[in-house]
């Protein structure tokens, strides 16, 4: 299944041949004959038994830049997959060394069998929904099944585009390249998996905001992700160490919160990125944290932000320096957050069917040095509260998208959320019970085993 599994029980796996695929698939039987990838391979793939297209393949394959495909569909999906499919076979020469003692003789022998694998047949059984590219947790069915058999027949089976991915992932993770003769093989013929994912979000949450990446590394964590079968990436856009998040209609906010110049994500990288995750079945849903960690913003707009940089006492404001958050009952605060919604969740909704608006570490002292507030008390705060939150999550639902929320919104401040918002929980185990209990949809990521 697609599971994380102990570290200890990781490097278990490289005594045994099953180290070969990460993660362990539902269901894997394998033998100990060896097949080969002809170097022209050709991969047919197939949708609701028509044809879509038979791509021949060949040593030089390289993944077609994205602009190359007309459209994001099941056949532009699938195809993209093929071709980085035909780059791992062929080009990433992996040698095994390390899932074998040293100096043993793991590889076949040159008289070894020279059966090879001369077209990859995929079938995929159902039409995609319209949901395909930007699914709800549990909208994809992700299950696919993969045989090879000894004389090189291989079919891979899947209901949907994305579960054909991660079928392609599981097939290239099965080969290596031989150090001597360059050929790529198997040892494992016959293989038979059967898999599906045990949770229908498999996230990870980066921190852009305190830490900058440019958009390559993301890429390349894209990548990683989607070769463990994880199918969402949370970028944590900003906090109120910087605003590295171009907001075109607002230029002053990367332009004064970031770092320095250069260090911000313009809107085409923010593009890239979602665009990049959508083909390989990672989809990239963006934070901005609100109405706490927003001390940045108060390098472009100081007037909309409470208790900005206290010193030296900034722990009684907020849970790490800078303090500073958004004023919550400041009109002024609201004209901004239309001009941000307005510019950035029409461009984000193309690529991700969530947008996450933050919650977590709200400190009530700060709204003591908010004038448009004057106290810490939760009668006069949990009101004002629930009108920021309602008006957040009215455009993102206008923009077709699910709200996502800290965890604090609905247990600490008692927030009445709707029925769609989805609580992602991080102080305790209890507070995914706690969630659950209250009727909504829950991500669990308990900090304490961060």
């Amino acid at each position: 299944m697609f599971a994380p599994f102990s570290l200890a029980f990781a490097f278990l796996l490289y005594a045994s041949i099953v180290s070969a695929l990460w993660p362990l698939p539902s269901f894997y039987e394998h033998g100990v004959s060896v097949v080969w990838v002809a170097p022209d391979v050709a991969f047919s793939y197939a949708i609701a038994n028509q044809t879509a297209f038979y791509s021949p393949a060949s040593s030089n394959a390289t993944s077609s830049p994205l602009s190359t495909l007309n459209t994001a569909s099941s056949y532009a999906i699938v195809q993209a997959a093929i071709q980085r499919t035909q780059a791992q076979l062929f080009n990433d020469k992996f040698v095994p060394w390390k899932f074998h003692p040293r100096n043993s003789n793991f590889e076949p022998a040159s008289n070894a069998s020279s059966i090879y694998i001369r077209n990859v047949t995929v079938q995929q059984n159902q039409s995609d929904s319209a949901a395909i590219l930007k699914p709800r947790a549990g909208e994809v069915n992700e299950q696919y099944t993969l045989f090879i058999t000894t004389s090189g027949v291989v079919q891979i089976t899947a209901i949907s585009s994305i579960g054909i991915l991660r079928a392609l992932d599981t097939f290239t993770q099965l080969f290596y390249q031989h150090s001597t003769y360059g050929g790529v093989y198997t040892p494992y013929a016959p293989v038979s998996i059967i898999d599906a994912p045990k949770f229908g979000h498999r996230g990870f949450n980066m921190d852009v905001a305190r830490t900058y990446y440019p958009p390559s590394f993301i890429l390349h964590t894209i990548d990683v992700l989607a070769w463990n079968k994880f199918n969402r990436l949370h970028l944590h856009s900003t906090d109120s160490q910087s605003w590295p998040l171009d907001i075109p209609a607002l230029p002053d906010l990367s332009r004064k919160g970031a770092y320095r110049t250069g260090l911000s994500y313009s809107r085409s990288d923010l593009a890239q990125i979602q665009e990049y995750g959508m083909y390989r079945g990672v989809e990239v849903y963006i934070e901005i944290d609100t109405p706490g960690h927003t001390a940045s913003i108060a390098h472009a707009y100081p007037e909309l932000i409470a208790a900005y940089n206290i010193q030296p006492n900034w722990d009684d404001y907020a849970n790490e320096p800078p303090s500073g958050g958004l004023k919550l009952n400041s009109s002024a605060v609201y004209t901004f957050l239309h001009t941000l919604w307005e510019d950035l969740l029409p461009r984000v909704a193309s690529y991700s069917a969530y947008f996450h608006t933050g919650g977590d570490e709200v400190n009530k002292n700060s709204y003591k040095l908010d004038e448009t507030v004057r106290s810490n008390a939760s009668s006069v705060l949990q009101p004002l509260m629930q009108k920021f939150v309602d008006y957040n999550h009215g455009y993102v639902r206008a923009a077709g998208m699910t709200p996502v929320v800290w965890e604090e919104m609905l247990l600490e401040w008692n927030i009445t959320l709707g029925s769609d918002v989805v609580v992602q929980a991080w102080l305790s185990d209890e507070s995914v019970a706690d969630t659950v209990a209250k009727g909504h949809k829950v991500i669990a990521g308990n900090y304490n085993y961060w």
